[in-house]
């Protein structure tokens, strides 16, 4: 990992967990989620910000929808891993670019 990619991710659990900000207003602690394609993972600057329980927690129900646990569903009640990360990117663009 580089340096740049480091910041980057360094930055991004700072942010905290995307969902919890987006949809619920929270801030809570973030751990990386690596986005994948074809199976494998796309790069280190393309990750996101997720919390236990929206990262891995296996959750699929009306309150929370793990990702490790079902992209699909995921994706479907918060948008997409790129539009997540593009809405990060712009709610932070300072922090993540200055």
């Amino acid at each position: 990992m580089t340096k740049a990619e480091a910041k980057f991710q360094a930055d991004l659990r700072r942010f905290g967990c995307v969902v919890c900000r987006k949809y619920h207003g929270l801030e809570s602690p973030a751990e990386i989620h690596h986005m994948l394609r074809g199976g494998r993972r796309i790069g280190e600057m393309y990750v996101l910000p997720l919390c236990y329980m929206h990262h891995r927690a296996g959750r699929d129900d009306d309150e929370c929808v793990s990702r490790d646990h079902n992209q699909r569903r995921f994706e479907e009640a918060y948008g997409t891993e790129e539009e997540l990360l593009d809405w990060v990117k712009e709610c932070s663009k300072e922090s993540l670019h200055g």
